[in-house]
């Protein structure tokens, strides 16, 4: 899908890594409440792993998240919605029609914040080749409608399994080496004056060469989301918790 120049709006809204799930129910609140417009962003940015499962093509993930994908469409109406596809979350076309969806490999995307740049992405769009080659694997449509299919005729083995296996994952364990780890990816080859994204749940902030690096706290841990300030702060982003 194209998209024309994205422009970053103040006081828009930055979540990523909620995992939503039957288990992790937090974001529901955080969602109705935008959608009721108690709260009210210029814009919803929504950086991958939003979903602790859901996947195009796979009836089951969409019936287990049928409400939040109902609810996140009625938003786009009314406001900009960006969604950063995930690994948790892929191959979404098909569920959210008024959404602007960038997968993967159109990550990290730029947008644009006055005569300021600002690269987002998901975090996982730079890993080494053999995760690279996963990722195009596990998002081939015939390979996930044809494990679905196996999936649905015997009672739904794998995503039973899966479910049980993200159950016990902790998603706000400290990567103890990881402002090291970032400086090692060029990420200020980009050319951005802000390099925003996900997936480590790091929570973590710091300059690279003329480029000032977040990874954003995960929602998961703690309901924290993220609100674009205004352009005469030198901070870009406020962070928040809802409860």
């Amino acid at each position: 899908m194209s998209h024309k120049r994205l422009q970053l709006k103040e006081g828009a809204y930055l979540l990523c890594d909620a995992h939503y799930s039957k288990l992790r129910p937090q974001l529901l609140g955080f969602i109705e409440a935008i959608h009721k417009k108690e709260l009210r962003p210029t814009q919803l940015i929504l950086m991958g792993d939003i979903f602790d499962a859901l996947f195009g093509g796979v009836a089951y993930t969409e019936m287990q998240n049928r409400k939040m994908i109902r609810l996140i469409n009625e938003i786009a109406l009314f406001i900009e919605v960006i969604y950063l596809e995930g690994n948790h979350d892929f191959l979404l076309s098909e569920y959210f029609h008024k959404v602007k969806i960038f997968p993967i490999e159109s990550q990290p995307i730029l947008m644009h914040y006055g005569s300021e740049k600002v690269t987002l992405a998901h975090g996982d769009f730079d890993a080494d080749w053999k995760y690279k080659l996963y990722c195009r694997i596990i998002r081939s449509r015939s390979l996930v409608r044809f494990l679905s299919f196996f999936d649905t005729l015997f009672g739904h083995p794998i995503l039973k399994k899966l479910d049980a296996y993200l159950a016990k994952k902790d998603d706000c364990n400290e990567f103890k080496t990881f402002e090291e780890f970032v400086r090692s990816r060029d990420l200020d080859s980009y050319g951005s004056e802000y390099f925003l994204e996900g997936h480590f749940h790091q929570n973590k902030h710091f300059a690279i060469e003329n480029c000032s690096y977040s990874n954003l706290a995960a929602f998961a841990c703690n309901q924290r989301y993220f609100v674009v300030k205004s352009m005469q702060d030198k901070e870009l982003l406020e962070e928040k918790s809802f409860s």
